[in-house]
């Protein structure tokens, strides 16, 4: 009871530090205000947050690495110092240049060092039969945090201005996720987590044996390639849509004000990775990541046609399902494939291809807006790469424990 006790409170602590975390899915809120107070340009205001996002994502990689060999606490304490820092560094940045520096380059990397630690050490105290429900909960905290920071945000700005508003924020962050960094740590040595229990005539919860092998070896797997493809091409198609919702509705559906499309997004966005990750428990990770593809192609083929506000909600709510999904199943997938021991540097390679599905989905709608002067082309595309994800779902197979065992050498 008293292991059951520390690895809730692990999860927990996990959560809300992500919800600290998320203070990049705000920037929107910054961005406005950086325009309409500041007069910068629209390629100015988004600048810092393009940044952020690929600091983010090399961090994750470089804190994966560090986290496998150090433990996640310490590494966590520096991201969560790092974010906050970040923050109030920003109040002091009056060029496009410093913003960039200090929420693009501080806060993306602490971000990052701050993200990649949570999963594996949570993951580490629970069953490997509850792995998808621990990832997808995890998850849901970073995606959660753009609920509630979106509306406080915009109410520090209307308030305090945009300065004061990044120095509260970054002082919130350093008072609270701090704190809760300090109680992260991995199991001790030799820790068995409980067996789940099962009711009276049902068999027992089996798992595969944990095959451990570090990237070198991944890499060796035609498995981690089909993973990354799929990655890349399914994030690409949420991430499109995640950032230009609202002015999908504009053109689309003549609706001029859909904030709350964002707010939606959000919540399905949530909602989808816990739903998605207690899912893969029961069926698997493929399986699942192939419910989704295929929810998500069938909405990426038809969203030209999505001209009402209740067809653009509906298509809003499964783009953010399926993307969702991406965040609770392909963790949950690293560890089964590849195991725990070096799962902060594995995943952290295979989240590349998050970085690099986001710049296919700028690129994909830079080019349709050039041919076409709409969306339209870019909606066929993704599709085609969902319809590709699909297919790699599909044909993808666990690693046998044979070819584990050949490729076992190269984890030492």
């Amino acid at each position: 009871m008293k292991n059951i006790d520390k690895a809730m409170r692990i999860l927990l602590a996990g959560f809300c530090i992500n919800l600290c975390l998320g203070i990049l899915y705000a920037w929107s809120v910054f961005n406005k205000a950086l325009v309409t107070d500041m007069g910068w340009t629209a390629s100015q205001a988004s600048q810092p947050y393009a940044t952020a996002t690929i600091t983010f994502s090399i961090c994750l990689l470089v804190a994966g690495i560090l986290q496998d060999r150090m433990g996640p606490r310490l590494i966590l304490i520096f991201g969560t110092i790092l974010v906050g820092l970040g923050m109030i560094a920003s109040s002091f940045a009056d060029t496009v240049f410093m913003l960039n520096l200090t929420f693009g380059v501080m806060t993306g990397a602490g971000i990052g060092f701050g993200y990649a630690c949570l999963a594996p050490s949570a993951m580490k105290w629970f069953h490997p039969s509850k792995k998808g429900m621990v990832n997808g909960l995890i998850a849901a905290g970073f995606g959660l945090a753009a609920i509630y920071l979106a509306p406080v945000t915009s109410a520090l700005i209307s308030m305090y201005g945009i300065q004061t508003s990044f120095l509260v924020l970054g002082v919130a962050i350093l008072i609270i996720a701090v704190p809760l960094a300090t109680t992260i740590n991995n199991p001790p040595e030799g820790y068995q987590p409980e067996e789940p229990k099962v009711k009276a005539g049902k068999a027992a919860v089996t798992t595969r044996k944990p095959m451990d092998l570090n990237w070198k070896a991944m890499l060796k797997t035609p498995q981690f390639y089909s993973l990354w493809i799929m990655y890349a091409f399914a994030a690409s198609a949420g991430l499109m849509i995640i950032g230009n919702i609202t002015t999908i509705a504009s053109m689309q559906a003549n609706l001029p004000n859909a904030v709350y499309l964002a707010s939606l997004l959000a919540i399905f966005n949530s909602g989808g990775r816990v739903a998605a990750g207690m899912l893969s428990d029961k069926i698997g990770g493929v399986k699942t990541l192939l419910i989704a593809f295929v929810l998500q192609g069938a909405n990426m083929a038809l969203f030209g046609m999505y001209d009402s506000e209740v067809m653009l909600i509906i298509g809003t709510a499964v783009a953010a399902v399926g993307y969702g999904t991406l965040l609770a199943v392909f963790p949950s997938l690293t560890a089964e494939f590849y195991g725990l021991k070096n799962y902060g540097t594995n995943y952290g390679v295979l989240y590349t291809s998050w970085g690099i599905g986001g710049a296919i989905g700028a690129a994909v709608v830079g080019y349709s807006m050039t041919q076409g002067g709409d969306y339209a082309l870019a909606y066929t595309i993704s599709a085609v790469m969902v319809g590709v994800a699909i297919v790699l779902a599909l044909i993808t197979k666990p690693i046998t424990e044979e070819k584990a065992q050949q490729l076992s050498p190269a984890t030492v």
